[in-house]
């Protein structure tokens, strides 16, 4: 993409309304924009971003046999009052013009479990994964902590449905090594701890996959033998580690970018949702939910990937893997050369932000680069092009490469 046609502008200045560091960087870069607390627009840059998340999640949630489907956002409130959740202090409620009341979703356990309850009839049709990529709608008291904790946000929610626990317990555990894998693909992993949280009304346990950061809003305790963590919540019940029962529990801040729960019939006993079994007798069906919010995995990743001058994202979720840079753009062998190498990374189907704004200085330019943050920067200059060379820059440890020119795509290691 062209700068020179990129509406957005960054901020000379932190938005003094914003006291949280993902915001403040996001904003001032130009991935989004603060329509009031808890809702963001997300601009270009920051959709990107976002859709790069979301191929990187449905990649490996298809690898564990989920299927894609898109539910809608608006529910009918007796389907809550069916299963007893009528009540939660987060549901925004609406209705229709002739009467009949409903909520904006804030899940979507009501919706799935009558959806698939038409298509689930016996064993036969068990085990069953469905999952999405949807907006939801949460009436939070305090919406704080930038795109961490919003009221409309986009989440994948993926849902499980067994014959029996012993199936539900064999898919929950190839959820958590599929969102280790989306964590790590994101940047995070190492930062980032398979947590034992309640389970609620649902089981004794559930899991959250915490990330340290100083600005999170939770306490997680780590075993320093085995890298498993508990939620302060459970801290008074769960004292040493569940795994191996060491008591050298170490307090962090951190941020929830996962949850996975075993539902089991929680919501199908609600919905008198059962099958037949291999014996013809009539069962409920097992059930598991497992959520990632798209904006707070984003958010997480700008609270600990940064340095002062701004963004430095992964490569898999950059909003483009080079940014190009002219300097000397009124030199017409710069211009040449820099508008070869553009359209040659796009024939080559890399992602390429062009800056070819002639009203900018160099200073400036690199500057906005250092907030974008993308993962390999190029400059080219009328010293180095004489020497048919352009200088790589790698964002995220500063190193820089001097390069032949007709080397370039295979220097970018992308």
């Amino acid at each position: 993409m062209r700068q020179s046609q990129l509406f957005t502008k960054s901020l000379k200045q932190v938005p003094s309304d914003e006291t949280s560091l993902n915001a403040q960087l996001l904003i001032q870069a130009g991935f989004i924009d603060k329509l009031f607390s808890g809702v963001y627009t997300l601009l270009p840059l920051g959709l990107r971003v976002i859709k790069k998340i979301e191929n990187v999640i449905r990649e490996e949630i298809n690898n564990i046999d989920g299927q894609e489907v898109y539910m809608p956002a608006l529910h009918p409130l007796q389907n809550y009052i069916q299963t007893g959740r009528q009540d939660i202090d987060v549901l925004f409620n609406t209705e229709l013009k002739g009467g009949s009341k409903l909520v904006l979703g804030q899940s979507h356990e009501e919706v799935v479990v009558p959806l698939m309850q038409k298509h689930i009839h016996s064993y036969k049709d068990l085990p069953t994964k469905v999952y999405q990529f949807q907006t939801k709608f949460r009436n939070e008291l305090r919406a704080k902590s930038g795109i961490l904790r919003g009221r409309e946000f986009m989440m994948k929610d993926l849902y499980s449905f067994h014959l029996d626990e012993e199936d539900l317990n064999e898919y929950y555990k190839l959820v958590q090594k599929a969102y280790f894998r989306i964590f790590k693909r994101c940047g995070i992993l190492g930062s980032t701890y398979l947590t034992f949280a309640s389970g609620g009304s649902f089981s004794q346990f559930s899991h959250e996959f915490q990330t340290l950061c100083v600005a999170g809003e939770d306490n997680i305790y780590v075993c320093d033998k085995c890298n498993l963590a508990i939620n302060e919540e459970i801290i008074d019940v769960q004292s040493d580690c569940p795994n191996c029962k060491t008591k050298k529990l170490i307090k962090h801040k951190s941020i929830e970018v996962g949850n996975i729960f075993k539902l089991k019939n929680k919501f199908s006993a609600s919905f008198d949702f059962q099958v037949t079994n291999q014996n013809g007798e009539q069962s409920d069906v097992i059930m598991g939910c497992y959520g990632i919010g798209l904006g707070r995995l984003m958010g997480t990743v700008v609270e600990i990937s940064n340095d002062k001058e701004g963004i430095i994202w992964p490569k898999e979720i950059a909003p483009f893997n080079v940014h190009i840079i002219l300097i000397n753009q009124d030199n017409e062998s710069v211009k040449v050369r820099g508008e070869e190498i553009y359209q040659n990374l796009l024939d080559m189907k890399i992602d390429v932000l062009y800056d070819d704004r002639l009203d900018s200085r160099p200073g400036e330019k690199f500057s906005l680069a250092d907030k974008i943050g993308c993962t390999k920067r190029i400059i080219v200059s009328k010293k180095n092009i004489e020497k048919g060379l352009v200088e790589i820059k790698n964002r995220a440890t500063g190193e820089v490469e001097f390069v032949n020119i007709d080397e370039i795509v295979q220097k970018l290691q992308l």
